[in-house]
């Protein structure tokens, strides 16, 4: 310790003489050895300074869980509630920290998500390069969960895919039922027509028949009177005749014809 307040007082020598108009000249001090001749191994103690965060604590892998779509709540549940949201602009949620670290470089980042109708719309995680990278388990996490992601999206669209198939055979389906239905109805309004036609065509036939029936009744009635008529009028014209002779031989000869 004196060798210490030797060294400290022989430092300040010159501030002490710069202070005073005159100092006496001291005589020359013994040179001292090496520090560490003196204190091989002794080193001086840093004073030990906890870590300090302010802000939201964010890691990547639950940063990189975020997806458009997502609701209010959803995000709260996964990153905590944000360290400021602005009145003016409720839709902006910022998560920001400044970390002081003990022998660690600083931590500084800003996480910004903007939300449409309550849905996560924008994701800017351009100020986050600070955030310690993944680790090695943590990345394992991160590439199972992109691989059971990329496998369900490529399920969904596989079914899509079979769904819109299935549609479009059943959309075929119908079309051919449709015309199936169509062409039977089709051929039941022709079989109806050629029906109603035939029936009509037998009614025309049958009318025609009786129409000619009637009129050969009517001609053989005709000519029956006729007959009739014809042997009325022979007969007067017999009678006619008959008692035209009789009248002539009955009737006395005058009394000056005597044959």
């Amino acid at each position: 310790m004196n060798k210490l307040t030797l060294i400290a007082f022989s430092l300040s020598l010159p501030f002490i003489s710069a202070c005073t108009p005159s100092m006496p000249t001291l005589p020359e001090m013994p040179s001292l050895p090496d520090m560490p001749d003196i204190m091989p191994d002794l080193s001086l103690p840093t004073l030990y300074k906890d870590d300090i965060h302010q802000g939201s604590v964010l890691d990547r892998f639950k940063i990189n869980q975020l997806k458009l779509g997502m609701s209010q709540a959803q995000v709260q549940d996964l990153i905590g509630s944000p360290s400021i949201v602005d009145s003016f602009h409720n839709n902006q949620w910022n998560y920001i920290n400044h970390s002081t670290l003990h022998e660690k470089e600083d931590i500084r980042y800003r996480l910004t998500l903007d939300f449409s109708q309550g849905k996560l719309s924008n994701i800017d995680t351009s100020g986050i390069s600070s955030l310690p990278a993944l680790t090695d388990k943590e990345k394992a996490l991160e590439d199972q969960r992109l691989a059971d992601e990329a496998a369900a999206i490529e399920a969904l669209k596989q079914a899509k895919i079979k769904a819109q198939k299935i549609a479009q055979a059943k959309a075929l389906e119908q079309q051919r039922l449709a015309a199936e239905k169509l062409a039977q109805e089709k051929a039941a309004a022709e079989a109806l027509k050629k029906k109603t036609e035939l029936a009509k065509a037998k009614q025309r036939e049958k009318a025609q028949a009786a129409k000619l029936k009637q009129q050969l009744a009517d001609q053989q009635a005709a000519k029956e009177m006729a007959i009739q008529a014809e042997k009325a009028k022979k007969a007067e014209e017999a009678k006619k005749a008959e008692e035209a002779k009789k009248s002539k031989e009955i009737e006395p000869s005058p009394w000056y014809k005597f044959w």
